[in-house]
């Protein structure tokens, strides 16, 4: 269980000012724990002590940033329940999947360790013309300075992970926005933090109200901003930055094709997670299924099975794949676009049914595009399915949303699998599995409305340096 209360963090110091944010047990919808809410006052204090410490953050050689890097690591692993549990609470997540995310929280530190030591740059060689005779040139990488990160709610440990992890490894002072509705997990984070040798004041985790984003937005002392969460609020965000680099993970919907030479037992698994794993909230939840015909009927009579077979319930239930989503107006929102498919010509194939905040794993199909559940982002456990004939088709049919983070492609054929790589307006393609399949060191971001910029730990601290010439004339 969660303890009574949970302090926030200004300049790696524990405070308490009040006990103003309630969060919420999402399946019993009971108090579990109150924290602090942070006001301007505060947010602005923590970015004035990180800016202060800059310099010595940046001047921490890189094998103390890794010993820090580490002990996270360490005592990660010690508390690894704790943060499950605390997960499964505050996000309603299913125990396994929550104990899967700190899984994932340890890999991103350990890599973000190991990263941490090997950022290097190049000897640029000068003389490519008589000009440059007698030059020599060489560039690295170096810190771009404070950086502000809003993390949201489907992913709170691991996502904040992807941002706070890479600054470390680089040598970035940071503050750190987590979602209002389940900031428990980062605060446990900063706990950890606040044991390691990070400069004084370099790094503050601030639970706060969406309003209470402009300054993490605004600040011009702030260098650039990372943001994970809805197109909407992350577009608005980037337009009002001002100067500072922005990254953004924005989401999708994403699609899943399965050609006709595809091993349908395992296809069907596959799908299964991809769709329903934590209620289908991730950015990369299997959306759109587009099954070849001649499979089709086969396929989804395997698919209607196993989904029917799901359970849903309380998350704290090891037995439990489905659990609630994260409020019942998310919940109650996903119905109605469930209801208008329905009303608009789709049929029901399982699922459907609402009881509070918890949805029944969802497959429709015979859908019309244009329907919000084809469209938008769902983020719940809903899938819709339909047929192709042709594999050009099929990629033209995945290209026409308005997103592109990943997309999965069911196929044995090398020369299709390449093409889809070639073809597909994404981020990512996965080929024998499903959109939702992602190890933290990889570039993971979209294009289009999906956002900006990648994640990943190398790639991240990319963004997170700027490049530094020096060029040296021989005397």
């Amino acid at each position: 269980m969660l303890k009574k209360t949970y302090p926030c963090f200004i300049g790696n110091e524990a405070v308490l000012p009040n006990k103003d944010l309630e969060v919420i047990d999402k399946y019993t919808g009971k108090l579990a724990t109150r924290v602090p809410l942070a006001d301007n006052k505060m947010i602005n204090n923590a970015i004035e002590l990180a800016e202060k410490s800059s310099s010595e953050v940046a001047s921490l050689p890189s094998y103390k940033r890794q010993e820090i890097l580490h002990h996270c690591v360490k005592r990660f692993k010690e508390r690894f329940e704790e943060l499950a549990m605390a997960l499964c609470i505050e996000a309603g997540k299913p125990i396994r999947d929550s104990r899967g995310e700190v899984s994932r929280l340890i890999d991103t530190f350990r890599v973000a360790a190991e990263e941490s030591v090997r950022i290097t740059g190049e000897v640029l060689p000068m003389d490519i013309s008589s000009r440059g005779k007698g030059y020599r040139g060489m560039w690295k990488r170096v810190p771009i300075g404070l950086c502000s990160f809003i993390a949201p709610f489907n992913f709170p440990l691991n996502l904040a992970a992807h941002k706070i992890a890479p600054a470390i490894a680089v040598g970035c002072p940071f503050i750190l926005k987590p979602a209002s509705l389940t900031p428990v997990g980062a605060l446990i984070m900063g706990e950890i933090l606040a044991e390691t040798d990070l400069p004084a004041g370099s790094f503050s985790i601030l639970p706060s109200r969406r309003d209470g984003a402009a300054l993490f937005t605004e600040d011009e002392r702030i260098k650039m901003l990372s943001f994970t969460g809805s197109p909407d609020v992350g577009w608005a965000l980037k337009s009002r930055a001002g100067k500072k680099k922005v990254v953004l993970e924005l989401g999708g919907n994403a699609a899943c094709l399965v050609d006709e030479d595809a091993d349908l037992n395992d296809t069907v698994d596959r799908i299964v997670f991809g769709a329903f794993y934590q209620s289908g909230q991730s950015c990369v939840s299997v959306q759109r299924i587009i099954v070849h015909e001649n499979i089709y009927n086969d396929f989804k009579n395997l698919l209607v099975e196993a989904t029917s077979k799901l359970k849903s319930g309380d998350p704290k239930d090891e037995s439990v794949f489905v659990g609630p989503m994260i409020s019942e107006n998310e919940a109650s929102r996903l119905k109605m676009w469930i209801d208008s498919a329905i009303a608009s010509g789709g049929k029901l194939l399982c699922g459907g049914e609402l009881n509070g905040n918890i949805l029944e794993a969802t497959l429709l199909e015979d859908v019309p595009p244009e329907s919000d559940i084809c469209i938008k982002e769902a983020f719940g456990p809903v899938a819709v399915l339909s047929k192709f004939k042709s594999f050009d088709e099929a990629l033209d049919e995945i290209n026409e949303s308005a997103f592109g983070l990943q997309a999965g492609v069911f196929t044995r054929d090398i020369h299709k699998a390449n093409k889809a790589w070639d073809s597909l307006d994404v981020g990512g393609v996965i080929i024998g599995d499903v959109p939702s399949w992602r190890v933290d060191h990889m570039p993971y971001g979209g294009v289009k409305d999906s956002g900006l910029g990648r994640e990943g730990i190398k790639f991240a601290i990319e963004d997170m340096t700027e490049i530094r010439l020096m060029v040296i004339r021989d005397l």
